[in-house]
């Protein structure tokens, strides 16, 4: 239990945005050294708060002191004068600028005639990276790296501004076992320094790992305050969700049909390389590997975001030949990305963004039917319970589990027939799982889709897929029936 005096006190914190009350009046306190994790399911509050704490949002009501003293900011540049530093769970980077460029951005080092000291900007991005355990390019621009990469550059950049406050919002969702466990030790090194760690997640198995104390927020309250000792998996899920989840995987007894998709010797040089399987109407075939083994690249060749060296693709039993996404639906298939900002556009409503796909497919000068798409939007927003359920509401206010849904409805209303989910629960909650897990098991068992499953999550492949692939270094190393593999023989076949 932590004790001694409050680094920092939020006190009956309330904000409100049309139609929501996000945030009823919440107090929320740390103390020095300590990891303080942040838990609730995906609307809960959690975000809301800690953008306020970081001054990207104004609370209607309550107030913030630090160190005793009541602070007010409204800008994240006045939060970090205060010693308040954020990582955001969707990037902030400049995808234009140098990994040094984005690490070192609003304290560029500079001589006497202003001139920016490029030596030293690279030598200090170096440094902080280098506590971090990482080796990535500082001169390399940022949108050429990898997500794990992007990852680990945000966290290196918020780092340099030395917080004594640090707010960390799903830091592990894109990180391998061994870039968590440099993180968790740099945060242990933080802790030594008296730094309070704000740490939101809903890997629950980190709790004990990184926690000190947790607290729960479900519908903006906060349910209650542990110790991580007494906060166990089953007690933590029953507080965020007010209910115990009886199935976190709910999966369906799977009779596959013929094939919808054959792959036969697929090639992406430099990383795929002699590729074959097929996935058969009604079946969810998992591919599993460790980070960089692939399994995103080959999502990407089979939509047609990147070119295949040499193979072919089948549909039907079709050879069909996909240079472009256009191409892939119109062909009856979809791709879930592993980063769904990027295929939203947050600024538009769910109608737009749940149409978009079908969209896609009209003559350039076709005329939008604003009262179908309409109809369309509100059916699948009803089906599959996306809140709020407001047509018009821009889905930069959703949140993640809620994104998702959206990003799944769209595939619905194409009537797609293979579908590719590229890590499709990165960075929910566990009731958002299993309602997505939910989806995909009912697109499966009821309307025949073929599903490729990607996910580095052993539980959500061992207990979803009625088929295992695993992949290392772009290449099928083994295969598995349902019920047949082991976290430990995933783990040997992808290492």
């Amino acid at each position: 239990m932590a004790t001694g005096s409050p680094l920092l006190q939020m006190e009956r914190i309330d904000k409100t945005f049309p139609g929501v009350h996000a945030l009823d009046h919440v107090d929320f306190d740390l103390y020095p050294g300590e990891v303080h994790i942040l838990l609730g399911e995906n609307g809960a509050g959690k975000s809301t708060l800690m953008k306020i704490l970081s001054g990207s949002l104004e609370a209607d009501s309550g107030r913030i002191l630090i160190e005793g003293a009541e602070v007010r900011h409204n800008n994240p540049d006045r939060a970090a004068k205060l010693g308040v530093g954020m990582v955001y769970q969707e990037f902030s980077l400049v995808p234009t600028l140098t990994v040094a460029e984005n690490i070192c951005l609003g304290d560029m080092p500079r001589n006497r005639a202003g001139l920016i000291r490029w030596g030293e900007v690279y030598r200090r991005a170096q440094d902080i990276l280098a506590t971090l355990g990482v080796d990535i390019n500082v001169r390399a621009q940022t949108s050429s790296l990898s997500v794990a990469e992007q990852q680990l550059t945000e966290i290196a950049r918020i780092l340099a501004q030395e917080p004594r406050i640090l707010l960390l919002d799903e830091p592990t969702s894109a990180l391998s076992d061994t870039e968590v466990d440099r993180l968790f030790d740099i945060i242990r090194r933080l802790q030594e320094r008296g730094v309070g760690i704000i740490y939101i997640s809903h890997r629950l198995d980190e709790v004990p790992r990184i926690g000190t104390r947790v607290t729960v927020m479900r519908d903006g309250r906060v349910v209650g305050t542990l110790p991580v000792a007494e906060a166990d998996k089953n007690t933590l899920i029953s507080m965020m969700v007010g209910r115990r989840l009886a199935e976190q995987y709910p999966k369906t007894v799977s009779q596959p049909g013929p094939p919808v998709l054959r792959v036969e010797n697929l090639t992406a040089e430099p990383v795929l390389h002699d590729l074959s399987f097929e996935v058969r109407a009604g079946e969810i075939l998992g591919i599993f590997g460790l980070m960089g083994a692939g399994q995103t690249h080959l999502a990407h060749v089979l939509f047609g975001l990147e070119p295949m060296t040499s193979g072919q693709v089948y549909i039907d039993d079709e050879p069909v030949t996909i240079r472009h996404p256009t191409g892939a639906i119109r062909r009856r298939m979809g791709l879930l990305l592993r980063d769904r900002q990027a295929s939203l556009v947050p600024v538009q409503g769910l109608g737009p963004n749940i149409t978009l796909p079908k969209v896609s497919q009209r003559a350039l000068l076709g005329l939008l039917n604003l009262r179908s798409e309409t109809q369309i939007a509100s059916q699948y927003i009803a089906d599959l319970s996306i809140r709020p359920p407001q047509v018009r509401r821009p889905v930069k206010f959703l949140s993640g589990g809620n994104q998702q849904k959206v990003c799944l409805a769209r595939w619905l209303a194409t009537g797609a027939r293979i579908l590719i989910v590229d890590e499709p629960t990165r960075g929910i909650d566990v009731g958002a799982k299993a309602e997505v897990f939910g989806l995909l098991d009912r697109l499966a068992s009821s309307q025949n889709v073929g599903i490729i499953l990607i996910s580095s999550e052993m539980p959500e492949i061992l207990a979803m897929a009625d088929r295992i692939l695993v992949m290392r270094q772009g290449r099928f190393t083994a295969e598995y029936a349902y019920g047949e593999a082991t976290q430990e023989l995933l783990l040997k076949s992808a290492s």
